[in-house]
This record gives C-alpha cells, structure tokens and sequence, in this order.
C-alpha cells in the first residue's frame, strides 16, 4: 500500500472536471453580472413587469425574435435572467461534481454556498420585479459579487497549479503573515466598495441631503482604504514587508495588477459622478453648484459613452474584488482552505 496526496493522484484522476466547471461559472457569473449593471444603468429592471415568467411565457420559451430584436431594455432584462438560470444550472452541475470527485471539504461548503446563494439571488431578482422595491434591489445587487466571488474562490483552490503548490509549501502554521492580512483587508474592503456603490446606484427618492453626502463619504473612504491596501499588498509581494509565503512572480504580477486596476476605478468613478451629477459640488461656487440635478434619483446613463463609464465603473470592481479573492487565497489569507486541497488523501495500490 502506498499513500499519496491528492495533488500527487492528479495523474490518476484524469482531467480536472471540477476546476473547468467552476472557471465556466466564473466566465458566464461575469457576464451575467455586466448585464445586471446595464439593466441598472438603463433603469430596465421593469422591462419585463412579470417573474418567473416573460410577458406570460415561459422564461425559456419566450420568441427569441422579440426579445433579441426588440428593445433594448427588454434585451437586457430577458437577458438577465436567461444568464441567471445558467448560472443556476452551473452551480447545481458543478456542486455534484465537486462531490461525485470528493473535492476537499473547503470546495465542497464553496459550491453548497453557491447553490444556496444563487437561489437567494433569483428570488430576490424576482421579488425586485413583483415588489418593485429599491431596498431588495439593494440586497440584489449585494449578494451578487458575493457570489462571484465564491466562484472565483472555488476556481482557485480546485486548479492544479495551486493544489500542487499548496502540497510543496505545506500546512500554515503559526496564524497569518502581514501579507496575508493585507489580502484579506483588501478582499473585506474591494466587497464593502461594492456594497456601498449599489447603495448609490438604487437611491431611494426619499433620501436628504445629508444622507446622500455620508453615503459618499463612506464611498470615497472605501476607496482610499482598497487604494492603500492595494499598495501595501505591492509593497509585501516585492519583499518589502515580511512573510512566510513563497513571493513569486505571479502574487507580484496579481497585487500589480490589482494596483493598476485600482487607479482606473478612482478614475471611472470620478468620470461616473461627473456624467451622473456633473462636476463634484464641493468643489464649485454655489451659483453653478444650485444647477446641478438633484440627487434623488437612480444613476440613470444620458449617453453611450456615459452608459460605458458608469457600467465599466461596476464590472472593473467586480473585477478588482475577483483579483482579491485570488490573492486573499495565494497569500495565505484563508488558511484552512488552502490547506484543504491537499489535507486529503487517497489510498491505492502500489
């Protein structure tokens, strides 16, 4: 008898089944995603005045001549949903392979949250149509890049790569480097940016002045606190913190890229207030500052190119709390589910 680990039976077991799924999940949840700001930025929500159904047709059946040559908000928020029952179907797909194939026990409560999450985000999705209500679109539009990063995290730790670089650099020991706290304060604070964003892309109509300014200031603070964050995370994977990992070029690469990304998100968002509200009030005389609209309305696109910065202002943060996720797990910010790739082991015959 000989034991092994399950990085080294990867050999045995063939393709990795499990991990395309999940990247296959992450693609179309980042699709799907797009479409659920552009419905936003449309105010298309609406489209569709029904749920489950389609203007009294079954979601699958309804003619795809009126929906993909009709109008645009309708494309949008038919198309919304047909990505959300992929993903659904995704999810259920890939929780029974991460089974079937005994994936580590860290995956496997991954794709049950997954499947627990995407059912809650079709509710919600649903209840946002029937109710009409901006506070479930709120909640809507919070749990949707908690998903996404569940299946950005799910990815991650069933890739070979990582499993077999987890198996040569062993168990974590001794709690968290500075590194890793920094991943995972960078995860935290790229997710609350998210949170705080849809707060002020579904405003309630009701709200003041004075709400509306914390609701900026906690914005804009969010933003200088993943800006730091994403330095001192380039700062510790070229060594200039300490840490127990191994700094290799991609967790350089990854915190770089984070970086970069970063610097364009305070530039789309200022651009996004800019095509939204006009120039910041704060910084003009009160006789320009009394013509700016008020403030008491969704972020609604006036243009294309006011469409592409607005929407791009959201995709980019999901894509910035994606990278996260990624370099939260490759620094060791989540020990235990870097250690359970590899904590399980298969018996075969010699």
């Amino acid at each position: 008898m000989q034991e092994i680990t399950s990085s080294q039976s990867i050999a045995v077991r063939g393709p990795n089944v499990a991990h395309w799924i999940a990247c296959c999940l992450v693609a179309v949840t980042g699709v799907l995603l797009t479409f659920g700001a552009l419905v936003t930025t449309y105010e298309a929500a609406m489209a569709v005045p029904d749920w489950p159904g389609t203007y009294g047709h079954n979601m699958f059946l309804f003619p795809f001549a009126e929906w993909f040559y009709g109008p645009w908000d309708l494309f949008l928020e038919h198309g919304h949903r047909l990505l959300g029952a992929s993903v659904g179907v995704i999810s259920l797909v890939l929780a029974a392979v991460a089974w079937k194939t005994r994936q580590s026990p860290a995956v496997r409560w991954l794709v049950v949250a997954a499947v627990f999450l995407v059912v809650l985000q079709g509710l919600l999705g649903g209840l946002r149509v029937l109710l009409d209500d901006k506070t479930v679109a709120k909640i809507h539009a919070c749990t949707g890049p908690l998903f996404f990063s569940v299946a950005v995290a799910t990815a991650t730790l069933t890739s070979r790569r990582f499993q077999t670089r987890s198996s040569k650099e062993g168990e974590v020991h001794g709690g968290m480097a500075i590194g890793s706290w920094l991943a995972t304060g960078l995860m935290f604070a790229s997710y609350m940016q998210l949170v705080a964003g849809a707060q002020l892309r579904h405003l309630d109509p009701a709200i003041g002045p004075n709400a509306f300014r914390w609701l900026v200031a906690f914005h804009l603070v969010g933003a200088a606190t993943v800006a730091v964050l994403s330095l001192a995370a380039v700062g510790e994977s070229f060594g200039l913190l300490p840490s127990v990992y191994t700094r290799g070029s991609g967790r350089r690469l990854l915190s770089s890229t984070i970086l970069f990304f970063v610097c364009m998100q305070v530039l789309l968002g200022f651009a996004a207030w800019v095509v939204s509200w006009g120039l910041p009030l704060g910084l003009l005389p009160d006789s320009i500052a009394s013509r700016v609209p008020e403030t008491s309305t969704v972020v609604v696109a006036r243009s294309g190119l006011s469409s592409l910065i607005v929407t791009g202002h959201v995709v980019l943060g999901m894509m910035i709390l994606g990278a996260s996720v990624v370099l939260c797990i490759l620094s060791g910010g989540l020990p235990n589910a870097a250690g359970a790739s590899f904590v399980s082991r298969q018996r075969v015959i010699a």
